[in-house]
């Protein structure tokens, strides 16, 4: 919206449009309610679902651990004995002991055997007030179905202990005939303990919408719906509940899906409820989960808060973009201004330091080559005895060679010319080795081999050897072994090691400095006093050395760790455990090529 078009709108009239905004807003929000609200109860009934299977579960595979116990327990010869002599004192004593010891064991109420007229002869009650001993049973379905040889159960409120109960029944067979039924009761109160601990309310209704196992007391024995007179004389017949507590449970219900309804248990105070329900096809049962319907409310009214204060913040929005529409030009021209501000010092900066960096790298390498230099320079000595003996040698040959010539002694003559051909070979080896170890090396790295360098290092140090004394221990590896460096550059740190090393046993008559190669690692090891632990973790900062005064920068570590860590490989220090000490030079494999780089 262009500016002048912005300031055409009053304050008035912009507070009036956000005005009518909002009370639509409202408006909305308040036709909505329902509908959300519904949303989330559908929502809630599906994450009611998990623990309402869970629950399903946990009875059905309770009540299934009890389902074989009566017909392995019909099953004991005594039983039969019992039946066909139930006036023995003897035999009864030693059936209701057992059967009561079975009832502890298994962690049932009750465990008794019947007769064929329906009568107990035997309890594992027997001890207690309460026992079914004496009591007659015919009229139950259970014992009618097990008396015609079938598996049976039933669930009641027992009318004898007064408890709500889940039975199994079995007949007791004596040949092909059968002589009695045995029972199995357990208490079914045990689960409605463990529902209480949810956070939604369970009931279990039978195929009469009777509610005969819940977590809130107060529902048992409640009917969902009305029930007929023939459903109540069949449960009044079969002693199956209370008649005298059967009442209805005040419900009404709203479909939510198929599965879920919104319901009210009239009450004081009324209770609204998300109600989903499972069916128990295989116990012709129905189990419901009740969750409290508040949950769903809330998050139906926190929605549409958020919804009304997002509302509110757009409007505000909107407000203080038509309020400062016309500041916007004047603070875009200074955003501009400042942005090319920062643009040129940035410019500015990023090229003193990309000066900065190159001044730094080319530090380095003039640092490597003092380095180089500073090592020739020790060497002097050596070279001026390596060069003079075999310069020596040639005068003497070639004197001897022109006194022969004179005699007409040719043999002798060429044979003193061709040991001053092999001198001058060895001070060109000598040379060579010395140019390629003092020239500048270049900046990259590339595949090269490993023994190739460390005999190149070998070469310069050779003089070193000759004239101060000491020895080098190395068995060139089998196989080629390549890795990622730069040839000038990785002779120099062995170099550097070497000398390093054989600076620490200056004092020893016997200097032994032993390189080994392990994979891709070359380790550097002297027999001197080693390092001081204090010092290990400083050994390679610039400047830093453990010799005495006038014999060292303590550059040549720093510049060496740098030169491994630019080949991606690691320098690292340690005190060998039979003394002295072990650098260790960590490279990259690498794939061979024909030419390493520089």
């Amino acid at each position: 919206m262009p500016h002048t078009y912005a300031m055409k709108f009053s304050r008035h009239r912009i507070f009036g449009l956000i005005a009518v905004i909002a009370v639509i807003t409202a408006l909305a929000g308040a036709a909505s309610f329902p509908a959300l609200e519904r949303h989330y109860m559908r929502q809630q009934a599906s994450q009611d679902t998990v623990p309402l299977n869970l629950a399903a579960e946990g009875l059905r595979a309770a009540l299934e651990r009890y389902a074989p116990l009566p017909a392995l327990i019909a099953e004991r010869p005594e039983l039969a004995r019992l039946l066909s002599r139930p006036s023995d004192p003897a035999l009864i004593n030693t059936v209701n002991e057992d059967l009561r010891q079975t009832a502890a064991t298994v962690k049932a109420s009750d465990v008794y055997l019947m007769d064929i007229s329906g009568l107990t002869i035997s309890a594992a009650s027997y001890r207690e007030a309460g026992s079914y001993l004496g009591r007659n049973f015919s009229y139950q379905s259970y014992f009618t179905q097990a008396l015609n040889g079938d598996l049976s159960s039933f669930s009641v409120y027992g009318t004898t202990t007064g408890e709500r109960g889940y039975f199994y029944a079995a007949p007791v067979e004596e040949g092909e005939r059968i002589v009695g039924v045995l029972a199995i009761k357990f208490n079914i109160s045990a689960f409605e303990s463990i529902w209480r601990g949810a956070d939604s309310e369970f009931m279990v209704a039978d195929r009469n919408d009777f509610v005969f196992m819940s977590s809130r007391p107060d529902w048992h024995f409640r009917a969902v719906r009305p029930l007929s007179d023939a459903t109540l004389r069949l449960i009044a017949q079969n002693l199956q509940y209370p008649i005298d507590r059967i009442d209805l449970l005040p419900m009404t219900s709203t479909p939510l899906n198929d599965d879920a309804q919104q319901v009210y248990i009239e009450g004081n105070p009324r209770e609204s409820y998300v109600l989903t329900s499972l069916r128990l096809n295989d116990l012709d049962w129905t189990m419901s989960a009740l969750s409290p319907r508040r949950p769903a409310t809330l998050d139906a009214l926190n929605t549409l808060l958020i919804a009304g204060l997002t509302a509110l913040l757009a409007l505000a929005a909107l407000l203080a973009y038509l309020l400062k529409q016309a500041r916007q030009a004047e603070a875009f021209a200074k955003e501009q201004e400042a942005k090319r501000m920062l643009e040129a010092a940035v410019a500015e900066r990023t090229a003193d330091l990309q000066t900065a960096l190159g001044d730094l790298r080319q530090t380095q390498t003039d640092l490597i080559q003092a380095g180089k230099l500073s090592a020739l320079g020790q060497m002097s000595a050596a070279l001026s005895h390596e060069f003079n003996q075999p310069l020596a040698a040639v005068k003497s040959y070639a004197d001897n060679a022109s006194a022969f010539l004179e005699r007409d002694r040719l043999p002798e003559a060429q044979d003193n010319i061709s040991r001053i051909s092999k001198m001058a070979d060895r001070m060109a080896t000598i040379s060579a080795h010395l140019r390629n170890f003092a020239r500048r090396p270049q900046q990259a790295t590339g595949p090269l081999l490993l023994n190739a360098v460390i005999q190149d290092a070998l070469a310069v140090v050779e003089m070193r050897l000759a004239s101060e004394g000491g020895e080098i221990a190395y068995s060139p590896p089998t196989a080629e072994i390549w890795v990622t460096g730069g040839h000038v550059r990785l002779q120099q740190v062995i170099v550097n090691l070497i000398n390093n090393a054989l600076d620490a046993m200056e004092d020893q008559t016997n200097r032994i400095v032993t390189l080994t190669i392990d994979d891709t690692t070359l380790q550097v090891r002297d027999t001197g006093p080693g390092i001081a632990p204090d010092r290990i973790a400083n050994i390679f900062d610039p400047f830093f050395t453990t010799k005495a005064p006038g014999k060292g920068l303590g550059l040549g570590l720093s510049i060496s760790y740098n030169i491994v860590s630019d080949f991606g490989g690691t320098l690292s220090v340690a005190n060998h455990t039979d003394g002295g000490a072990v650098f260790s030079v960590a490279l990259q494999l690498a794939t061979p090529i024909e030419v390493a780089a520089q």
